[in-house]
């Protein structure tokens, strides 16, 4: 899965989590771009996206998680493993 298809697909659940159809994200999006987006709707995001990759984050890369740039390359590289 290549950088464009995690993009096409995180939109889909960034949708789905915070019930907008307008979001649309982008490597620099952060949690201060979309307004439901707290620390309880972090944890059912974060859920999310490892139930759509089925994949595992740890607690470390959650923390690390600056932005949806850098969540696109945990992804890929745990897609990858």
């Amino acid at each position: 899965m290549d950088r464009e298809e995690v993009f096409k697909t995180l939109n889909e659940v960034f949708r789905d989590v915070f019930e907008d159809e307008d979001i649309v994200v982008t490597d620099e999006t952060t949690a201060d771009d979309i307004e439901d987006w707290d620390s309880l709707e972090h944890i059912n995001l974060i859920n999310a996206i490892e139930q759509e990759f089925d994949i595992k984050f740890n607690m470390g890369q959650i923390v690390a998680m600056k932005n949806v740039g850098e969540m696109v390359d945990i992804i890929i590289s745990k897609l990858q493993d």
